[in-house]
């Protein structure tokens, strides 16, 4: 009787450290929540950079259409004074 009650206790020790060891395991949906965290950032961080690419041109075509209208502003003024 006496060794079976010591195999029942190594029985319950083995399974409560496998239970144990088991709760500390990430499940297949955590590691592909995981997965598309870390993607997401780099899709982030891509789109950024693409962004960024093409935010310069566009800042640099807006300077370039402002000084085009001061430009034909200043024309329309003197011509309007010369015909004066």
């Amino acid at each position: 009787m006496r060794i079976s009650r010591c195999s029942m206790v190594l029985v319950i020790g083995l399974l409560a450290v496998v239970g144990l060891w088991g709760c500390n395991q990430e499940t297949p949906i955590e590691k592909t929540k995981a997965a598309a965290a870390s993607g997401s950032a780099a899709t982030q961080a891509a789109g950024q950079a693409v962004v960024g690419a093409i935010q310069t041109p566009m800042d640099q075509a807006r300077q370039a259409e402002s000084t085009l209208e001061q430009s034909a502003e200043q024309a329309a003024a003197e011509i309007k004074e010369s015909t004066k």
